[in-house]
């Protein structure tokens, strides 16, 4: 998204190293990566900084944000909410047909036409790129492990832990809204967690999902 704001940190290039060195071994062509997590966890910042170091090592990766990818123009969303109900707050809001399109376009190495939101004017402008060059795609968002990625990663921080982080991006208003809207994207970004294949903690270490799934059931035994 044009003009966003990205609040990179040690935490970010630490994370961005542990899953480069799960990528690195793979060696596959044309790889496509899925960071989810909720509002404020940082996938933006996560992506950019993969981005990063996947060029130090001589390959380029390309990012798809998938709040470019909305039905609903960015001006007329929060009327449209309010109107059809939180309930309706979720994947379907999404252009799932052009993402996986893109995500196609990007597998064979072709030109793409895609959406991109300036942030300054709440305008979707079109963004053409050539994938021909690309040997990674990166796509990040709420519900991005819902796409036709080949790897899933979930950030386990929720929008209670990273409201600083929100407020300093300033993306949307806080007001009381907006919170029913966190609390209805917390409840459909956590149920997406068994879909992935590595684990982002609180503090950001990664870890692989099975790992994950195992230190759940231990501390549910103990308690």
């Amino acid at each position: 998204m044009l003009e966003d704001v990205l609040l990179l940190k040690d935490k970010h290039y630490q994370a961005a190293e542990q899953i480069l060195q799960r990528l690195l071994p793979l060696n596959s062509n044309r790889t496509v990566i899925g960071i989810s997590g909720e509002s404020g966890a940082g996938k933006s910042e996560l992506a950019h900084v993969l981005g990063r170091k996947i060029r130090q090592h001589g390959k380029l990766a390309k990012i798809i944000h998938i709040d470019n990818y909305y039905k609903v123009p960015p001006q007329e969303k929060t009327a449209w909410r309010k109107k059809h109900g939180i309930d309706k707050i979720g994947p379907d809001e999404y252009d799932w047909e052009l993402i996986n399109k893109n995500i196609q376009e990007f597998r064979e190495g072709k030109k793409a036409k895609m959406p991109c939101v300036d942030l300054l004017t709440d305008i979707t402008d079109e963004l053409i790129t050539d994938f021909k060059p690309i040997d990674y795609l990166i796509v990040e968002g709420l519900y991005s492990l819902l796409a036709d990625v080949d790897l899933r990663i979930f950030i386990t921080l929720t929008y209670y832990e990273t409201k600083k982080a929100q407020l300093l991006r300033g993306k949307e208003p806080q007001d009381e809204f907006r919170f029913q809207v966190l609390e209805q994207e917390h409840r459909v970004v956590q149920s997406l967690r068994p879909l992935a294949d590595l684990i982002v903690t609180d503090d950001y270490t990664v870890i692989d999902a099975d790992e994950a799934g195992l230190n759940i059931t231990n501390e549910s035994q103990k308690n």
